[in-house]
């Protein structure tokens, strides 16, 4: 009887660990459930989660009026039917960012392993055949709440997790320690982290060797891997990207890394979930300000009234940036999008001279984010021509304000981009383009109670820079939707898909001659709504 019933999890034991993949690659894109956002997303999709061709497992008690025999061939049958409908529908999903088997995953593979081994080895020490269907419903149950299981595995491994970390952290501060002819510094903000941090990169390496954190390595895991791996005694300058998405956790990189100039890049309502509150969100951004040493210098945007008005708690040297505020150490005029390329005048603080510099980037954010490099990099010794040629080799970052060209259409990928201010300037940089306009938008997230306000600002924002919308999600842009509609945005102009690939298929029915398509906010695989 025993061999029977374990021969019976075979089908059911290759749908578990199909399942367990699919959640974890949703918790590894809800950051391993930092800040209960797993959590959140599992309440968020009920439906998804729940309301699928897993509740078959309601005929489970059914077997308790068959033979021992036949029920555990129809137990398997009733998975290997869960299994077909479930493994074809994830094989017709187009999967944008894929589950990623780091070390870590692989310990939660092996944590759950046990959790699941130690529940069949229950099973079978006291095994009963009058038990059987108990058995079975507590299997089901154990896969139908696959996602919390898994939680719950996460949950363990936490302490062993900040074991490993402290170590690999130890070994990134005895490094930067000894690398004494080095200076880090730190980029934070609500978004253009990481632009920036391409842009100085480009400029210091002008006269520098700078070496940058890789993509959106700005977690003290991110940094500690950098530090461990890639950073050499041959680097004058670190530059590292700091995230955040609770008070204190900026400090936290500053503690590790000791940074000795900080740029703040704009500060927004990005994590306003997280954070609970706007002026957490300024606290938090400033911490790398405030962590500078006095021999310091911070980067501050002077056309940010939050930026401004912040009351900072450092002596050290502040330089200010500006578009609107003339009053700034560097600003910038005569701004002007040509032939797919941006030009503007630069102004710097006792110099009556102006000097033209033209880059690849578009839209007034990055302008932003050049002349927070260029402040820094005269400042430490790169010449006005050698800034002026740095800026014009800059390449965009990919997915962010990224200009390319897609069959016969030219695509604004801005993709990344996750904030209200972000998105109003990539849709100024779209109205700005000569041709059809086409605006794909998921929303904005993360958002808290302010989510519905600011997407619907969002559409009223939108109607008058496109001529066609194409929304991913019913619900999640059902304010946008509003807002445009409050508008009078014309409705048979807006479309509504559930998958942002089926978006691209659309795109040959709507381009004309010249076509530019902003991709606005693509979320991860896990905000698609079927």
């Amino acid at each position: 009887m025993k061999t029977i019933f374990l021969a019976s999890l075979v089908v059911y034991s290759i749908y578990l660990y199909s399942k367990l993949t699919t959640n974890f690659h949703a918790l590894q894109q809800n950051r391993y459930n930092r800040g209960n956002k797993y959590l959140k997303w599992v309440k968020n999709n009920i439906n998804k989660n729940y309301l699928n061709i897993e509740l078959l497992i309601v005929f489970i008690p059914i077997l308790i009026f068959i033979d021992y025999k036949y029920a555990a061939m129809l137990f398997n049958s009733l998975y290997f039917i869960i299994a077909i409908f479930s493994i074809t529908k994830n094989n017709r999903k187009a999967t944008k960012i894929p589950l990623k088997y780091t070390s870590r995953i692989i310990r939660l593979y092996l944590t759950f392993t046990i959790i699941y081994v130690v529940l069949i080895s229950l099973m079978m020490i006291n095994f009963n055949s009058d038990y059987l269907i108990v058995y079975y419903i507590i299997l089901a149950l154990f896969s139908y709440f696959n996602n919390l299981v898994m939680l719950f595995g996460n949950l363990i491994n936490v302490p062993i997790e900040k074991v490993i970390g402290n170590h690999y952290k130890k070994m990134a501060k005895k490094k930067l320690n000894s690398l004494t002819h080095m200076d880090v510094i730190g980029i934070t903000g609500s978004y253009g982290k990481t632009s920036s941090k391409n842009i100085l990169c480009t400029v210091l390496n002008s006269k520098y060797n700078a070496f940058m954190t890789p993509k959106n390595y700005n977690t003290p895991f991110g940094l500690t891997l950098t530090i461990n791996n890639e950073l050499d005694k041959f680097n004058d300058y670190f530059i590292a990207e700091m995230g955040a998405c609770k008070k204190g956790e900026i400090k936290e990189l500053c503690h590790l890394v000791k940074p000795k100039y900080g740029i703040i890049t704009k500060i927004g309502l990005a994590h306003l979930e997280t954070f609970k509150s706007e002026e957490n969100i300024i606290k938090t951004k400033f911490e790398l300000i405030e962590s500078l040493p006095h021999d310091g210098v911070g980067i501050l945007n002077m056309d940010d009234p939050k930026q401004v008005n912040y009351q900072i708690k450092n002596d050290c040297k502040i330089l200010w940036i500006g578009i609107n505020n003339k009053k700034a150490d560097v600003y910038a005029t005569n701004i002007k999008l040509e032939n797919n390329k941006t030009t503007f005048d630069c102004h710097f603080k006792g110099d009556k001279k102006k000097y033209q510099f033209t880059t690849n980037l578009l839209g007034q954010a990055n302008i932003y984010n050049i002349l927070a490099s260029i402040v820094l990099g005269s400042y430490l010794g790169i010449s006005k021509k050698e800034l002026q040629n740095a800026v014009k080799i800059v390449k965009p970052v990919e997915h962010r304000l990224e200009l390319k060209k897609y069959y016969d259409m030219y695509l604004i990928d801005d993709a990344y981009n996750a904030n209200i201010d972000g998105a109003k300037m990539a849709l100024d940089v779209l109205k700005l383009t000569n041709g059809k306009k086409i605006v794909i938008s998921s929303g904005i997230i993360e958002l808290g109670s302010k989510s519905y306000e600011i997407n619907k600002e969002l559409g009223k924002y939108m109607y008058n820079t496109c001529d066609e919308v194409i929304l991913i999600g019913k619900e999640q842009t059902r304010p946008i939707y509003d807002g445009l509609i409050e508008k009078k945005f014309n409705k048979e102009n807006i479309h509504i898909l559930n998958n942002i690939m089926d978006s691209f298929k659309l795109l040959n029915e709507l381009k004309d001659k010249e076509t530019y398509v902003l991709l606005q906010s693509d979320l991860p695989d896990i905000f698609n709504e079927k």
